[in-house]
């Protein structure tokens, strides 16, 4: 067995459609290297994007730890997937992972720990003033990243 195939392939997910996207990407990729997947959210700080996780949170009424609401969130993520592509069985064989702190520290932390052959990952693929003021961490990823990078956009 090549080293490739024991390693696993990253997929860091927001929950978008970028990212079920490169989910569904890293799904083929896995199934012809016979890789098994990573699907990694970080759980960010919300003054970075207040709300984001608000629309997760059911109990609206009671105090609910953003990372419980995360977790309930990339349970529905996947599962999500799973009942519109019952025709693509990697998505049966994930592992998940669920991690706080800064994205992109976070994501590099874990590519450290896990040491995958590749990262894919969703994009939107801002441009102009907003990619300016915001940046990009799929960008800020491909700068930093220790291993191949495979972007994936709608």
């Amino acid at each position: 067995m090549s080293k490739s195939s024991k390693s696993p392939i990253l997929v860091p997910v927001d929950f978008s459609a970028h990212s079920a996207l490169a989910l569904l990407k890293a799904c083929e990729l896995a199934e012809c290297t016979k890789q098994h997947l990573i699907v990694l959210h970080v759980v960010h700080d919300p003054g970075e994007m207040p709300g984001y996780y608000a629309k997760g949170m059911k109990k609206k009424k009671q105090l609910v730890r953003i990372e419980d609401a995360a977790k309930d969130m990339f349970d529905e993520f996947i599962a999500d997937l799973q009942k519109k592509h019952p025709d693509v069985p990697m998505l049966k064989k994930i592992e998940t992972m669920l991690v706080v702190g800064i994205p992109v520290t976070r994501i590099l932390q874990v590519i450290e720990k896990k040491s995958p052959s590749m990262v894919v990952m969703g994009s939107q693929g801002r441009t102009g003033l907003s990619h300016l003021l915001m940046g990009s961490k799929a960008e800020h990823l491909v700068r930093m990243c220790p291993v191949p990078i495979t972007i994936v956009k709608a």
